[in-house]
């Protein structure tokens, strides 16, 4: 039977992965990598034949234990650690020494484009090694509105990001995840590829905004920040500086770019159609 290890699994886009792998017909024996085995038998009571390993990026004794016996590695980006060499580099090592030979990792639209993020890296990383790979590329999360967000959200009634008037292309992180099983699960069919997964509207921060108003009687509004203001402001909120320099770089950088390509990859794996804004945000309201 073919062993697959899901590392993030109890992050947003883990526990979607898990939930869509729970529900496959496949024959296939899903591991979530987690740093607490007994909170995450908690979390994810609900399934009972997913099986658990301890696995933590920021602890190499891990590694070794968690990759023995897999076939297939889910892989992501914690949104705290942007210093590859310092985690990736060993991890991937491991992989490697370990006989994993497949590797699926979630990386972001416009990685290409961009030497200075850490996914760019990490891509690179991965054909080092000379493992065969899935990247797939999703565009903006639509979840960000309610994690990374949120707090601003919440405390100011506004987003505030050094977004200006860029576009972004919108993805709902269940359509992400899907297409994340089918590429684990059909590997041979996809490998040595990149995927771009995407929505299929793109819309700035103020338009976005018109519409959650539309819905709520509390309006919030957008609040455009020089990168530097953003800084000062997230570490005065104790925000990890790694995470607050990938935040200024996710978006920031769309304002001198084009707009985001819109892909139909999601609608070729699943015969479905992603998401909409609308229909996010009244399902999260």
């Amino acid at each position: 039977m073919k062993k697959v290890l899901i590392t993030g699994a109890t992050g947003n886009i883990g526990v979607e992965v898990i939930r869509y792998a729970m529900q496959s017909q496949s024959n296939i024996n899903y591991i979530a990598g987690v740093r607490n085995i007994e909170r995450a038998e908690t979390k994810f009571k609900a399934y009972p034949e997913l099986e658990f390993t301890k696995f933590d990026f920021e602890d190499a004794s891990t590694y070794k234990s968690a990759l023995n016996g897999i076939d297939t590695l889910f892989l992501l980006r914690p949104p705290h650690i942007s210093d590859t060499e310092k985690y990736f580099r060993p991890l991937l090592q491991c992989v490697k020494e370990c006989g994993v030979n497949e590797v699926v990792f979630l990386s972001v639209q416009g990685v290409e484009k961009s030497k200075v993020i850490p996914h760019n890296k990490i891509e690179a990383l991965i054909k080092e090694f000379d493992l065969e790979y899935i990247f797939v590329r999703p565009s903006y999360f639509m979840q960000n509105l309610t994690t990374t967000l949120i707090d601003d959200i919440k405390n100011h009634r506004s987003i505030f990001v050094p977004a200006g008037n860029a576009k972004f292309n919108w993805v709902d992180i269940e359509n992400i995840s899907e297409s994340i099983v089918i590429f684990l699960e059909k590997f041979n069919d996809y490998k040595n590829s990149a995927y771009e997964i995407t929505g299929t509207e793109n819309s700035d921060f103020s338009d976005v905004v018109q519409c959650i108003n539309s819905y709520i009687d509390n309006p919030i509004s957008f609040k455009n920040s020089n990168p530097i203001s953003f800084f000062l402001r997230k570490k005065k909120e104790n925000m990890v500086t790694g995470m607050v320099i990938v935040m200024i770089m996710l978006h920031f950088l769309p304002r001198f770019q084009d707009e985001p390509i819109i892909s139909n990859i999601y609608e070729t794996l699943t015969g479905k159609k992603p998401t909409t804004i609308d229909e996010f945000i009244q399902r999260e309201l």
